[in-house]
């Protein structure tokens, strides 16, 4: 689970903001502030792993907070969701680190897609414990990992929400590889369903799957998230 803080003076935008992000099952909104100044008291004491940051806020703009944010040795990433598009005002803020950046008014697919790339990114940077090769560094900068582009339609007796809750369970190990025996056990249920959701799920490029050969018997498929390998 991915923790969120909101930064957003005008409370209906920060509504939406956080229904957009609860709709993503892998995210939990926190806190929702109205200025920077009381998002930096609370990360004095509680971390968090993503900002969605509005630039015109009382006290202090985006940047300001950014500069003091990273005074206090916290890091989350940020997302801009904001009016602000002056040239100088985005080179800035590109210059600080922000993850991504949107102009409003916006979508919710495209505020959706940018949790779906930071999530991307950090299971990708969670899940190497070795170095990363150019195509994977080049599929995180380059944002070439299909999350924006349209999924298989969820296949006839499949159900969104037991896809969610598997989906879940294999995100929250990101650093295993599973059969569909062991998926079976966690979420009660059949071995031959699990193995439906599985191949839908490696279809549409979420996991991927990998043949155990040392098993002692015949070989078994295993489910791990795509950056596991």
């Amino acid at each position: 689970m991915y923790h969120i803080i909101i930064i957003e003076d005008d409370p209906m935008v920060a509504s939406i903001n956080r229904q957009y992000a609860l709709a993503l099952p892998a995210f939990s909104v926190e806190r929702i502030f109205k200025n920077g100044a009381e998002a930096l008291e609370y990360l004095k004491e509680n971390d968090t792993d993503l900002i969605i940051l509005d630039y015109y806020t009382p006290l202090m703009n985006g940047s300001q907070f950014i500069d003091r944010m990273h005074a206090l040795g916290k890091t989350p990433s940020v997302i801009m969701v904001t009016s602000a598009n002056d040239s100088d005002i985005v080179r800035s803020l590109l210059s600080r680190g922000v993850f991504d950046y949107l102009v409003k008014p916006f979508t919710a697919e495209r505020f959706q897609t940018a949790l779906k790339r930071f999530a991307q990114t950090r299971r990708c940077l969670d899940g190497h414990k070795t170095g990363l090769s150019q195509d994977e560094l080049d599929d995180l900068l380059l944002h070439r990992d299909p999350v924006s582009t349209p999924k298989p339609s969820l296949t006839k007796g499949l159900s969104d929400a037991t896809l969610a809750m598997i989906r879940e369970y294999v995100r929250t190990n990101p650093e295993m590889l599973f059969t569909s025996e062991q998926i079976a056990e966690q979420v009660q249920l059949s071995r031959i369903t699990i193995r439906r959701y599985m191949n839908y799920l490696t279809e549409t490029g979420e996991l991927v799957s990998v043949i155990d050969y040392k098993t002692g018997g015949r070989p078994s498929i295993k489910y791990g998230w795509k950056p596991f390998i």
